[in-house]
């Protein structure tokens, strides 16, 4: 289990959304007051942002130690603005290694992936069923051994079978393969996600066999007029919206909000 949140909006430090508020993923990660099958985000941490004036690849910055160890974490938080930020602290499942492999963002071409969830005895279960399904593209974009990279890599496959892909049907579709795989196998899932390609913001609160994690969303609050935060806990105190259990919701960059249930 971990935390993690995205932004969109006009372009921001990543100091602003990472790390200073009361509730920031800084203080989730020792101290996190929603997460139920973990007590720490103490195994790596991920932050993914995109230009905020050009056309580009995303970029990421991934380490394995705790963020609140991170020496060069406050430097780059006070120099890179984006307008568009995903970010991830990890609690690793017991059996998956600590490395920057598994260290989340995952990108592929212009989109960033970050999981909170897990499957359940994934190596024994549906670890041999995704990868049959994958065509070699996506079957290649797998670096690392996570259940989070595979379910990023059903995507992957989704995208490259459908030239004007819907980001949100792509999501859906792949919780949809999920849902089915878990079923024949009998185990359970949990997978709260958040899907960017710069413009947009895609994001599920969904599992099988159990109940979701938490997840929110707050849109123009005052301390960050004309955007929105999806986030697993809420970063501070405002009117934020608990995301529907099963469901998917959708952010555009003009900030309209759709709420979906797969």
């Amino acid at each position: 289990m971990c935390r993690l949140l995205g932004y969109i909006g006009p372009p921001i430090l990543l100091e602003s959304i990472i790390s200073k508020p009361e509730h920031s993923l800084v203080v989730q990660s020792y101290k996190p007051l929603e997460m139920q099958e973990a007590l720490l985000n103490a195994d790596g941490f991920g932050i993914g942002w995109y230009h905020p004036h050009q056309e580009t690849e995303p970029f990421t910055y991934k380490n394995i130690q705790p963020i609140w160890n991170d020496l060069n974490l406050n430097s780059l938080n006070r120099y890179v603005e984006s307008g568009t930020i995903l970010g991830y602290v990890r609690s690793a499942t017991p059996g998956q290694a600590v490395d920057l492999s598994n260290c989340q963002p995952f990108c592929y071409e212009n989109l960033l992936f970050i999981h909170n969830g897990y499957i359940d005895k994934f190596r024994q279960s549906l670890y041999r069923q995704i990868r049959d399904r994958l065509k070699d593209i996506a079957y290649q974009s797998i670096n690392g051994s996570t259940d989070s990279e595979h379910i990023f890599a059903l995507l992957i496959n989704e995208i490259t079978v459908e030239m004007n892909y819907d980001l949100k049907n792509v999501l859906k579709t792949t919780l949809g393969i999920l849902t089915e795989l878990a079923t024949i196998c009998e185990v359970k899932f949990l997978a709260n996600t958040i899907v960017s390609d710069g413009n947009q913001l895609v994001a599920s609160r969904f599992a099988q066999g159990t109940i979701p994690p938490s997840l929110y969303y707050l849109k123009n609050d005052p301390k960050f007029p004309e955007s929105v935060i999806i986030a697993s806990e809420p970063l501070f105190t405002a009117e934020w919206k608990k995301i529907p259990e099963q469901s998917i919701i959708k952010v555009t960059k003009n900030l309209d909000i759709e709420i979906y249930k797969p």
